[in-house]
Order: structure tokens, then C-alpha cells, then sequence
């Protein structure tokens, strides 16, 4: 039996052509990759050797050319103490007068002290007390001070007529003795009556006096005279 082959489906036609291309495409993915290495190394290589050719340049550079020299700092300058005659430093076998200082305050009279004033001292003796331990007291308490004051009193004769009556308060001073001093009115209700309050209260006998630790003081007492008509 004879084999018959169709035209399309053989094989052999156009085997040549395609092993060419496919040589052609080989050689020029062969060629495309050596060229790519050789560019990265020599790109490599030479970006190395500038590096170091510069480096090595720089490095010659500041060997050869010396260190600038910093400027020193500048000293303040040491201003000269001017000092007095007084304290100026002089050779020892150079004799030196001595210089005695005088301060103003010494140089200056002191004035006279300024006169004391004498002070006052109020003695204890002069003080009149309002309150004190043991009250002056009339000889027999004041049952007798009313009875004396009742026999002694003598009523004016111009109040009579005018019928004025009532009751004059005086004040006075029980001395350290008992006597009485600086009898006052402190509330009157007519001249004539007034005067005769008076008049009785400096009339007294010596009083007991009051006593305050144990001595006796001036104490001030009130009195009330009393004016009535029968």
C-alpha cells in the first residue's frame, strides 16, 4: 500500500529556516547578556579607581601642605595699679617715716553731752487711791459720822425762810494723818446750803485713814450732807 503524504503536513519543509532563526535568537540573547556584564563591571572597576585615585590625591594634598597656624590668644594687659604714696613698696635700708592715720571723727572735737532732763518721779505718797484694802473710816463708823454731822450742822436762815431742803454731795481727801483736804461740791441745790456742806465736811476731826498693804495712803471719799426742815 502506498502512503500518501499531504503537502501541509510535512515535516521536512522549512527545517532549515527554522533552525536558523532559532541560531540567529540564541546568538543574540548570548551576545545581549555578555555585553550587559562587561558594561557593569567596567562601570564598576572605573567608578573604583576614581574613588580611589581621588582619595589618594587628597591624602597627598594635606600631607604636602602644612597645618595653618592658629593665632595665640591675646593677653589682657595687666593695667598698673597706681598706688599711693602712702603704700608704695621702697628699698629696705630706705628709712620710712611713719604716717598715723587720724580718722574725721577723731580729728573733730565731740560735742558736750546733751543735757538730762530731770524726770519726774511721782512718789507713791502723793497718789490718791479710790479703792483700796482698808477704806478711811470716821471715828465710830458712820453712825457717829450722821450724829456729828446732825449736831454741828447749822441750817441757813434764808433756806428756812424759802423753805429749800434736800441733799448736798461733797468730795474730799482722807490724808495719811486722817485729816480731811480739797473738800469739793459735787452736786449742790443752793448756794447758802452749799457753803454750809462745806463747812461741816472741813470741819471733821481726823479720820481713821486707809490702809493699803499694810500703810497708810491718801484715799478719796464722798459724803452726802442732808438739809430737812421740821
Amino acid at each position: 500500500m502506498e502512503i500518501k503524504k499531504s503537502p501541509k503536513a510535512d515535516l521536512e519543509k522549512g527545517k532549515g529556516l527554522n533552525f536558523l532563526l532559532g541560531l540567529v535568537v540564541a546568538l543574540a540573547v548570548v551576545y545581549v547578556s555578555l555585553e550587559y556584564r562587561t558594561y557593569d563591571r567596567t562601570e564598576a572597576y572605573a567608578r573604583d579607581k576614581v574613588d580611589i585615585a581621588d582619595m589618594e590625591e587628597t591624602i597627598l594634598i594635606n600631607e604636602d601642605q602644612p597645618e595653618p597656624e592658629q593665632p595665640e590668644p591675646e593677653q589682657p594687659q595687666q593695667q598698673e595699679v597706681q598706688l599711693p604714696e602712702e603704700f608704695k613698696v621702697v628699698d629696705n635700708t630706705q628709712k620710712v617715716e611713719k604716717i598715723t592715720l587720724v580718722s574725721a571723727d577723731e580729728s573733730r572735737p565731740l560735742p558736750p553731752p546733751a543735757p538730762v532732763a530731770p524726770v519726774k518721779v511721782v512718789e507713791e505718797e502723793e497718789t490718791i487711791h479710790e479703792v483700796v484694802e482698808n477704806p478711811a473710816e470716821f471715828p465710830g463708823g458712820d453712825a457717829a459720822l450722821n450724829k456729828w454731822l446732825s449736831k454741828n450742822l447749822v441750817y441757813p436762815e434764808q433756806a428756812v425762810e424759802m423753805g429749800i431742803q434736800g441733799r448736798v454731795i461733797v468730795r474730799f481727801v482722807v490724808e495719811r494723818d486722817g485729816s480731811v483736804t480739797q473738800a469739793v461740791v459735787v452736786k449742790g441745790i443752793d448756794p447758802a446750803l452749799d457753803k454750809e456742806a462745806l463747812r461741816v465736811i472741813q470741819a471733821m476731826p481726823k479720820w481713821k485713814p486707809g490702809m493699803q498693804q499694810g500703810r497708810a495712803v491718801r484715799v478719796r471719799a464722798t459724803q452726802p450732807v442732808l438739809f430737812r426742815l421740821q
